[in-house]
């Protein structure tokens, strides 16, 4: 996070310590959405989506033993086509 921090920093003149409240305010933000929408986008960039995983079992690979898996939730993140075409 660190790198992240100090990219935002040199590239928007702000201080460390405003860039690093910048990005705790955007994952605080993101987390809200997910919270309240079940989805935030950010157009070009990437979505997040909150899914929920019904309770499971999966096998522990050591013992072969079954184990219970307990339903929650979880996000994807589907890439935009911003980010998508920066990468290739």
């Amino acid at each position: 996070m660190q790198e992240l921090v100090n990219y935002i920093a040199e590239e928007t003149g702000l201080t460390k310590a405003d860039a690093k409240r910048a990005i705790d305010a955007f994952q605080a933000g993101v987390i809200k959405g997910l919270k309240k929408e079940g989805k935030v986008t950010l157009t070009g960039f990437a979505t997040f989506t909150k899914k929920h995983k019904a309770a499971s079992t999966a096998r522990n690979p050591r013992t072969g033993a079954t184990v219970p898996v307990a339903a929650r939730n979880v996000v994807t993140i589907k890439a935009g086509s911003k980010l998508k075409d920066a990468l290739n």
